[in-house]
Formats: structure tokens, C-alpha cells, sequence
């Protein structure tokens, strides 16, 4: 693309401009020589300037005609611009013309292109206003977009004139009412950018059809950073309805992108903790699945396969024993009475609750079951619940809820007594149980997997999970559960 001539495809009912080119129209003196310093282009602000005539001057040496008018200075500075790739700025006094002069250089393609003007010229007033009405007619269509940084795209010739100091401002270039070549701007395009945004540009140049292009990128600053830009132009068609020009603005989006970008990165980092932590859950509660499933096997093989293996023993000494038949049926009556209960107890931990009883009457009945086996007192407390207007999945997940707590008391709290309130208000329900047993240092314990397995539950429901605990203080868990709305 650089070095390219964009695509000027013809179009009709665009918007067309037949003015002056930018550079008739400013106010700085511009012209243009190539390498052996002959000169290529001489404006009118030029001849006014430095009392030459474009036709005296244009085809010749520039050294040669100012031989000996010129100060040194302005040799040093014109010979070095072209040996260099960014724009030069500079301000000398010239004894000849009683004035000084603030000039810009800057060198592409063989050409140097130089942009002045004088301190000490002051327009006509007529003419100015003249200028002036030429430039409303120019940039009418600049005054419906931002105002940063003005430029003209010349499309035939491969230039952009950078407009009144704007890019100054924003990128730090010393361009200030100057011709750049289209390779300068192509090649400050941010690599990531470039493809895109010329690709882009060609289509809808190409097509014919659009009135306007718009683009954001990043374009490189004199001292070598991005900035974020809005670029917006019109496209200007000849009354062949071939485009020529582009005329537009480029507004500074560096701060607007840079919070974007930290709200997004910062969206991406909530997606990502909460992976982990889904992740956690699941592996929490396979672990606590193949520790459930150990222990029952530890059970049925340490306690239920020694009783039965007790009860068959006397059964088979009753076959035997004539004298004391009657004892070793009755033992082995009890050992078998003592196995059924064990497996309904461990059935009855297993199995889903069914809540035809209702959640509160489950809780009691599960509680009942803990005080006969564990030396423990516990009360439970509810208000404001109405079972009827909650669903049986979540009436089963208060109760696992429930299950898995109490479990984690009678495990590693050692305690004497602990507290179940339930109550609803709103469109929440809080679950609040503590126990007066050991308690630990939540920061140096960490989460365990009965916890882990409970925040689980609560996510279901958008809940909120939290733990207060220190040494020897008891330990208290708040599930808070949030209802949908029934409207």
C-alpha cells in the first residue's frame, strides 16, 4: 500500500469542492525543491512573502536566485533536512527582508518541502477575508466533526496537509500548515493497525459510494508511543465525480480507549476468578464424593462385615449346640437387628430427603437423628418461611445446606450446643448456624471442602456465603439466598 496511490474510483452525487488547493489558500509561504535544489511548487503566500513571482522562480536553483540574500542559517538547516526523516522547525532572522521567520522543513521522496511565514507580515484586510470565505467553503464540511487536528488528503498527488498546529499538539511533530507525503502518515500507522485500516479505506474508496470514512487506530508519536485516534473525513469528488480530496479531522482517544480497555480486561479477570473458583467447587466435591464413598466402605467393612460375620458364627454354633440353640439365635438375632439399623442410617444419609415433609420437618427430623447418637444440644429456630411459595430444589438445598454444617460441627468443632435460624424477608432468606465448640483463625485455616461444597449450593441461588470464627470462640456461617422476583 505505501508508496500507492489510493483508489479514485468515479462517483456520483458526492460531495464536490472546485476551490483552490489548500496550500492557495493559506497564509504561510510553501514551496517545494527536489534534490539538486531546483524548485518544484511556489504559492502565492510565497510571492507575497519574498516579492518573487512563482514564473521567476519555479524551474530554477533556489541558491542561485538568493544567492548571497539568504542567511547562513537557513543553508545549514535546508541542506541537513534532507538527510533527515522528521520534520525540522526553525526560526532565523533574515537582515535582508528586516523580518524573522519561522520555518518548517520536511523531506520525502527526493523532495523538500518548506513551510513559512513572517512575524512581522501583516494581510490585507480585504484579502484575508477573502481567504477566509475560500476556507469556509473548503472545511464546511470539517465544522460536523471534531476539530483536533484539521488535514487535507490530496489523493492524486500523495499528500496530507496538516492544518494549524493541531498534530503539534497532540502527536508532537513540528508540521504546522505542511505538506507530509501519504508513506509519513502510512508508515506512523501502528503495524497492528495498518492492514486494517488501509484495506478499509481502499474498499470505500473504491466503491464510490460513501460521502464520509470513519476509522479508529493507533498512530505513533514523535517520541515513539501510541495514541488512540478518531479520524473522520469527508470524501471530496471533481465534477467527474472522481475522488480527489479527503478532508477531515483526528481526534485524541487515548484516555476513552484506555479505560475501555481496563474495563475490559478487568471483565476478563472476573470471568477468569470465577472459573477457578467453579473449578474449585467441582474438585471440592469429587473429593468429598470419593471421601464419602472411603468412609462408607471403611464402615461396611470395619463394622457391618464384623457383625455379620459375628451373627453367622453363632448361627452356625446353634446347629450344633443343642443346649444353648436358643442363645446363639438370639445373639445373632441382634447382631442382625444392629446391621439393619446401621444400613438405614447410612441410607437415610445418602438418600435425597424427600420434602413431601417439608423442609422445616426434614431439619427436625435430621436433628432428632444427631442428639440420639451425638452428646449435643441444638435448636432450630424459623421465621417468616412459608414452604409453600419455596420450590422443592431449593427447600433441598437449605437442607444439604444444613446437613453439611451440622457434619462439619459434629466433625471439628467439639462443641456442646449450636443454633439453626431460618427466616425469610423479602426476597431473601438467611440461614444462620453457630456452635460454641472450638472454633480456628479463618485466615491461617483457610476454606475447607465442607465450605467449598456449600458455596457451591448457595450459587445456585446467587447466594453470599460468610464466616466468622476465631480460637476457642465457637464458629457461625451466613447463607444468604436471594429469591427470583415472582413478577
Amino acid at each position: 500500500m505505501a508508496g500507492k496511490p489510493l483508489s479514485t474510483r468515479n462517483a456520483v452525487g458526492k460531495n464536490r469542492y472546485t476551490g483552490k488547493p489548500i496550500t492557495e489558500i493559506i497564509t504561510n509561504g510553501f514551496f517545494t525543491v527536489d534534490q539538486r535544489w531546483t524548485v518544484k511548487y511556489w504559492n502565492k503566500a510565497a510571492e507575497t512573502l519574498l516579492g518573487v513571482p512563482a514564473a521567476d522562480i519555479i524551474g530554477k536553483n533556489l541558491w542561485e536566485e538568493f544567492a548571497g540574500a539568504l542567511p547562513v542559517d537557513f543553508y545549514a538547516v535546508y541542506h541537513n533536512a534532507f538527510i533527515q526523516d522528521i520534520p525540522a522547525h526553525f526560526e532565523e532572522y533574515w537582515g535582508k527582508m528586516g523580518a524573522w521567520f519561522d520555518v518548517i522543513t520536511y523531506h520525502c521522496d527526493d523532495t523538500l518541502s518548506v513551510s513559512f511565514r513572517s512575524r512581522n507580515h501583516l494581510a490585507h484586510s480585504g484579502r484575508l477575508q477573502l481567504r477566509l470565505k475560500m476556507l469556509n467553503e473548503l472545511y464546511k464540511f470539517v465544522t460536523e466533526v471534531t476539530n483536533d487536528c484539521l488535514w487535507e488528503w490530496d489523493l492524486h498527488t500523495r499528500e496530507l496537509f496538516w492544518i494549524d498546529g493541531g498534530h503539534k499538539r497532540v502527536f508532537g511533530y513540528q508540521i504546522v500548515n505542511a505538506l507530509i507525503p501519504q508513506s509519513f502518515w502510512e508508515n506512523h500507522l501502528h503495524p497492528d493497525d495498518k492492514v486494517r485500516i488501509l484495506n478499509r479505506l481502499n474498499k470505500i474508496l473504491s466503491a464510490g459510494c460513501d460521502a464520509t470514512w470513519e476509522d479508529e487506530y493507533r498512530f505513533q508519536r514523535v517520541d515513539g508511543g501510541y495514541a488512540y485516534v478518531h479520524d473522520r473525513a469527508h470524501i471530496i469528488y471533481d465534477a467527474d465525480g472522481t475522488a480527489c480530496r479527503l478532508v477531515g479531522a483526528t481526534q485524541d482517544i487515548t484516555v476513552r480507549k484506555s479505560a475501555e480497555l481496563k474495563l475490559l480486561e478487568s471483565e476478563k479477570k472476573l470471568v477468569r476468578e470465577k472459573l477457578t473458583r467453579h473449578k474449585a467447587m467441582i474438585h471440592a466435591a469429587l473429593v468429598a464424593q470419593e471421601k464419602e464413598r472411603a468412609e462408607i466402605g471403611k464402615e461396611l467393612h470395619d463394622n457391618l462385615n464384623q457383625i455379620l460375620g459375628a451373627a453367622k458364627l453363632y448361627i452356625e454354633m446353634a446347629k450344633t449346640d443343642d443346649e444353648n440353640r436358643e442363645m446363639c439365635l438370639e445373639k445373632s438375632s441382634g447382631f442382625i437387628v444392629n446391621v439393619i439399623e446401621e444400613i438405614r442410617r447410612i441410607s437415610k444419609t445418602l438418600s435425597t430427603p424427600g420434602m413431601i415433609m417439608g423442609l422445616s420437618e426434614s431439619i427436625k427430623i435430621l436433628l432428632d437423628d444427631l442428639i440420639t447418637v451425638h452428646a449435643i444440644k441444638i435448636e432450630f429456630q424459623e421465621d417468616g418461611i412459608i414452604e409453600e411459595e419455596l420450590d422443592e430444589k431449593l427447600q433441598l438445598t437449605i437442607f444439604r445446606i444444613v446437613q453439611e454444617q451440622l457434619n462439619n460441627i459434629l466433625k471439628h468443632a467439639n462443641a456442646t450446643c449450636a443454633t439453626i435460624n431460618l427466616t425469610k424477608q423479602g426476597n431473601e432468606i438467611t440461614l444462620l448456624i453457630s456452635d460454641n465448640g472450638n472454633g480456628c483463625d479463618i485466615l491461617k485455616e483457610g476454606v475447607g471442602i465442607g465450605i467449598i461444597n456449600i458455596k457451591s449450593r448457595a450459587e445456585l441461588y446467587s447466594g453470599i456465603v460468610t464466616t466468622v470464627s476465631k480460637p476457642h470462640e465457637g464458629y457461625v456461617l451466613k447463607v444468604v439466598l436471594r429469591l427470583k422476583d415472582p413478577t
